[in-house]
Formats: structure tokens, sequence, C-alpha cells
């Protein structure tokens, strides 16, 4: 049975306000995602957060993004993903106002994972609205315009973040989110047509369950190990959780007569390096972004406009190059924008790095730039990867998957990172300030450093040893930046390589047109 749509009143230009929708509410999360970065070092100092909270307070949101999304778009395909995608516009709105009025750095990270409920419901319907609504060209200037809005985000977000956290609050760019939510909610509710799979089973709650229990314990030992070490019993516990329940989901899903994920779709190529592109894009640059936002503001002093406006060459760079990859989809194999795409981000990874105790934030201009154009490349194609492999009533599936993909590389980029960065910091100061009067103190100083707290550590330090402390906390920083710098340039290239070998043109599924349907009356109009 061939999946159903229901129409709202309108011609066919009434069909682009679909488009509309989508992207103004995809551009809130995204908007969410990049003034949150810039808002962590205020953040920080007015809740008193460790870096351990920080990652927290990224990761909360991206775990209930990644354990949500699969489970969303299975509610999607069976209730309606219009009426799903309301939904979650509504929650994911309560949970900002929740964020904003945060009195404390725990109930900031619960408040984080409420939102990000919201935001799976969102997620994971966005690209599935659009891969039902269009067929064709039409199609293909939908991606290109949904990859566009990506660009409009991040080009946007660290600037506008800044100007909301220096000019008023950290506490503004969650209250920010009420208009542009109000506005995305009232065209979905008079423009978007409800569509759904008639297949659907029921959603699949073994699969939620270990799924997210095991992804939660994974991420959780990641951390951990960032503030004790790997052999620590709470370490390898959470590892050893996360890898029978991982196990247990896949069992699950190959079992089950309704899965969440069908793991079959794995047996398509382009559909893999779909999911490792988006893997790959959030495990490298969206992850180091955390650490490079740290050290503007916290080492190189700047104010979080003035961070803003440097990282601003990054989100410049994606903005023009993603309105030229969009229009280029539809001309241009996903395979020769992604997979290249990729390997421009690792060289700009690489122009990253170097970075010592003298320079400048100019250091980090061209590899800014050249990280911008890699991303703006890879991102247009990368939606239609997530659902132009399979048929319009899986897409809710295959847009959830791909965009769990995404949350699981944040999620677990930035706590890996993180950990390496902690690592590499503390034995760096250890070995630095052995044999001084500081040396009984490096345990206090290497996590104050790994927050970015450096001032705060040479404020508290005697007068006679604040140099030497100076010296040894900004070097042993700088230097565990350039490490997870290479490590994330490393993340990017295998990613080209794999999605050049994977992606293939063949596995992509041409739509014919929509046959026209009977337009309801107003009251017949689904909610």
């Amino acid at each position: 049975m061939a999946e159903t749509t229901t129409p709202v009143p309108g011609t066919d230009r009434g069909r682009w306000w679909t488009l509309v929708a989508v992207c103004t509410g995809v551009f809130m999360l995204l908007l969410d995602v990049t003034i949150v970065n810039v808002a962590l070092p205020d953040i920080q100092s007015d809740l008193d957060a460790s870096l351990s909270d920080l990652q927290w307070v990224i990761d909360a949101y991206a775990l209930s993004l990644a354990a949500l999304l699969l489970t969303a778009g299975s509610l999607a395909d069976l209730y309606g993903r219009r009426r799903v995608f309301v939904i979650g516009t509504v929650l994911f709105t309560l949970g900002s106002v929740l964020c904003g009025a945060a009195p404390s750095i725990g109930f900031l990270t619960y408040a984080r994972a409420a939102q990000g409920i919201g935001g799976a419901a969102m997620f994971a319907t966005a690209l599935a609205i659009l891969g039902t609504a269009y067929t064709g060209r039409d199609r293909g200037v939908a991606f290109g315009a949904f990859g566009a809005t990506t660009g409009v985000a991040v080009a946007i977000g660290p600037v506008l973040g800044g100007v909301l956290v220096s000019g008023l609050s950290w506490r503004w760019i969650f209250f920010v989110n009420l208009p542009i939510c109000l506005v995305a909610l009232a065209i979905t509710l008079r423009k978007v047509r409800e569509s759904h799979d008639p297949r659907a089973g029921r959603p699949d709650w073994i699969g939620f369950v270990t799924f997210t229990i095991g992804l939660g314990a994974m991420v959780y030992g990641l951390i951990e190990a960032g503030r004790t070490s790997w052999g620590d019993s709470t370490v390898v516990w959470s590892f050893v959780v996360a890898a029978v329940l991982l196990a247990a989901f896949v069992v699950a899903q190959l079992v089950q007569e309704h899965p969440m994920f069908d793991l079959g779709l794995l047996r398509k190529p382009t559909f893999t390096g779909g999911l490792i592109a988006a893997f790959g894009i959030s495990a490298s640059i969206f992850s180091l972004l955390t650490y490079l936002v740290i050290y503007l503001q916290n080492v190189l002093g700047y104010s979080a406009v003035q961070t803003g406006v440097r990282v601003l060459f990054l989100s410049a760079a994606v903005f023009v190059t993603s309105a030229i990859a969009g229009r280029l989809t539809e001309h241009v194999s996903p395979r020769w924008l992604i997979g290249p795409g990729f390997l421009i981000l690792g060289v700009g990874l690489l122009l990253m790095i170097g970075i010592d105790t003298d320079s400048s934030w100019t250091h980090l201009i061209p590899g800014l730039i050249v990280g911008g154009v890699g991303v703006g490349l890879i991102n247009p194609p990368l939606a239609s990867t997530a659902v132009g492999v399979v048929t319009p009533d899986r897409a809710g599936m295959a847009s959830g998957v791909n965009s769990t993909f995404r949350q699981v590389g944040i999620a677990t980029g930035i706590a890996t990172l993180g950990t390496i960065f902690s690592h590499q910091v503390a034995d760096a100061i250890t070995s630095g300030l052995a044999g001084t009067p500081a040396a009984a103190q490096s345990d206090r100083i290497s996590e104050a450093v790994t927050g970015g707290q450096v001032d705060a550590v040479l404020q508290a330090a005697p007068a006679d040893v604040r140099p030497e402390i100076a010296q040894v906390a900004v070097s042993s920083f700088v230097d565990a930046l350039n490490h997870i710098g290479l490590v994330a340039a490393c993340i990017a290239f295998a990613s080209g390589v794999l999605c050049l070998v994977l992606i293939r043109d063949k596995d992509f599924i041409r739509h014919g047109a929509p046959a026209p349907a009977a337009v309801p009356a107003a009251e017949d109009a689904p909610v």
C-alpha cells in the first residue's frame, strides 16, 4: 500500500509553505546548537561548572536527540509526520524556557535533555516531510534550501549568541527560540499537509530502551574517563553495560517484525555512507568547535561577541558554500560533493593546528575558511542521501536514522575529544611543574586549565611562581588543543575516503510525480 497524504487547501504554490515551516523549525534547532557553544564560558562562570559539566550541557541534548530520533521517526510514520513535528516544536519551546530559567548546572543539564525530546520529534520528521512533499526538480530545490538553511543558522548563530550573551545574558540564547517557534508552529498548522505510512507498526520499545541506555552508558564512560582514568571501575563498567545493551539492540532489530532501525538498509552502500558522513561531520569540526570557543574566550580573553565574530569566518564559508552546493545537488552526484567536502574539511582542520603560546586568533583564519567550505559542500547533499535511497513510505525511519548518527557523532565526539584533551593537559602540567613549589597543586591546576580557567589559576597562585605556572598552563592547553585538532582531522579524512567508496548514484530512487488528491474541507483538515 502506498503512503497516504492529506493536502491542505491551496494551490501548488502553497506546497512551498511546507519548506518554509520545516526550514524555520530546523533553523531554530541549529541556531540553538551554535549559540550554546559561544555561551559555554559564561555558563561555566555563572553556574560554577567544570569541563565535564559543560560537556554534559551539550551531550544531554545530543543524547536525548539520538535516543529518541528513531522512535520519533516510527511514531511519525504511524501517527502522522506533521502531527509529530508540531508536538516536537511545542516541547522544544517548553524545554527552551526551562533552560533559560535554570538555577544550577544540574538543572540546565536536565532541561537540555528535555529540550532534546522535542528536538528529536522535529529532526526525525523534517527530511521525511520534505521527501514526501516534493518530487523531481522540486525535490532538489527543497533539499538545497534545507542545506542552505543549515548554513544560515551556522552563520548567524555565533554572532547572535555573542550579542545576546554580552548584551543581555546567556539565558537569552534559549529565550530567543520562542518567537521562532511560534512562526514555525503557525505555518505548520495552517499550510503543511499530513503524511504517514499506513503499514507502520507499533513503536519498537525494546529497541528504544536498549539503545537509549546503551548509548547513555557509553557517553557517560567517555566523560568519566576524562575526570578519572580509562581503567577506573566506573568507566569500565559503563563500557561493559554499553556493549551488552547495544548488542542487545542489534539483536532486537534483527528479530522483530517492525524494528525501529531496519538493518537491511545497511545493505545499500549509499545509505551506510550517509550515516558515516552524518557521524563524521559532527564528531570532527562540530565537536572541536566547543574547545575552540573555550580557547578564544578563556585563554585569549575575547568576549562572547568578539568570539562570535571570529567564528564567523567558519560560518560565512559554510553559508556561501552551502548555497552553491544546494544548486549543484541537481547536477552533481552527492558522492562528488560529500567525499571531497570531507577531504577539504580535513585540510582545514590541519590548518587550525600548530597553535603555540604566542599565537593570536588570526592563526585560525585559514583553517576556519577552508573547513567551512568543506562543511558547506557536505551538508546539502547529505540531506538527500538520508531519504533518497528509500521509498517515500520509509522516509521517516531513514531520516531518523541519519539524524541519530549526527547526534551520536556530537555526543561521542565531544566526550572523546574532551577526555583526550583532559589527559593531555594533566600530563603536561604534571611534567611541567615537577620539581617546582607548585607541583603539589598539579591536579587542581589541571582541572582548572581543562575548563579554560587560566586566569583563575594565576590569580590564586603565589606571585613568585605565577610566570612559570602561566607558561605551563597555556602551553599545556594549546598543545592539547592541537592534539584533538589532529584527531578531528583524521576523522574527517577517514569519513571522506569511506564516502567516496560507498556512495553510489545507482542506489538513489527516482520518484515520480504524486497522484492528485482531493482537497478536504477546512474542518476535515488534520491537526
